[in-house]
């Protein structure tokens, strides 16, 4: 009875925190990275009102772009994906948190209601210099 209690709440606080399981995998060739659109040219792009797409490379040991701008009440959906390494994808006092694996294009989507700055955080080891790999998401009121 303990495990069907335990379930029911794993699967409700899902529900109410909007995590669904990854679908419609994307797959991109992670030696050709910088030349395969849209991470030729990583960055925000506008898809309409207060709707965004964030495209962002994890290397070692940065994110590119390490900064984004965006109106608060923004909703954002990140792609992101490694030439190199296996990579964490965290942005701080949000649910979105991801692995990123050369190969793969990884993908969440978050609104942003209140203004600040968000920290983007590598949280999966990468190398010596995994503790330098960080980015901002500054959202402004």
């Amino acid at each position: 009875m303990a495990l069907v209690v335990f379930l029911i709440a794993i699967g409700a606080a899902a529900l109410s925190e909007n995590m669904i399981p990854p679908s419609h995998i994307q797959t991109i060739d992670p030696t050709k990275v910088a030349q395969t659109p849209p991470f030729d040219r990583p960055g925000l792009r506008q898809t309409g009102q207060r709707q965004y797409e964030a495209y962002l490379l994890a290397h070692i040991f940065a994110f590119t772009p390490p900064h984004i701008t965006i109106p608060v009440g923004s909703k954002v959906t990140f792609y992101t994906t490694s030439p190199d390494v296996v990579h964490g994808f965290f942005i701080t006092n949000t649910a979105v948190n991801m692995m990123v694996v050369p190969g793969w294009v990884s993908s969440a989507t978050h609104v942003f209601r209140r203004a600040g700055t968000y920290l983007l955080l590598c949280n999966g080891y990468c190398g010596s210099g995994h503790h330098y790999m960080y980015g901002t998401i500054e959202v402004k009121g």
